[in-house]
């Protein structure tokens, strides 16, 4: 009777870790191939995205702003641009949680890169520098 109970126990973790193994596999993204045509489509939509923000940025409106304001304004601005390298990726199969993570990671850092652009900018220009 003593041993029945560990048993048991063993059994039933044993089953519950089988399980939870198979279910995060079938979760897992099988690795896909993207044809170098799509990167270079993936790559010409981030220069785009990448250029509206910059050219955004130029705008003497928002440097007069506040800078988190000003970086929410541009970042919205430029969102249409980033919609189309998740069309890219769509197209070529990639599940959308994937495309929409990787959209998500670009246009954080672009957003920090902006924030601290302004930033820097505001900053020299309240202590009297061109």
């Amino acid at each position: 009777m003593k041993t029945f109970f560990p048993s048991v126990l063993l059994v039933g973790t044993l089953l519950f870790t089988i399980n939870a193994v198979a279910e995060k596999a079938s979760e897992e993204w099988q690795n896909t191939t993207i044809t170098d045509a799509t990167i270079k489509k993936i790559q010409e939509s981030k220069y785009e995205y990448k250029k509206c923000v910059g050219e955004q940025m130029q705008k003497p409106a928002y440097l007069n702003m506040d800078s988190r304001n000003a970086t929410d304004e541009i970042i919205k601005h430029c969102e249409p641009v980033l919609a189309k390298i998740r069309e890219v990726y769509l197209a070529e199969k990639v599940p959308g949680i994937i495309a929409d993570r990787h959209l998500r990671q670009m246009r954080m850092q672009i957003t920090r890169n902006v924030l601290q652009g302004l930033m820097f900018e505001q900053a020299s220009r309240k202590a009297g520098q061109p």
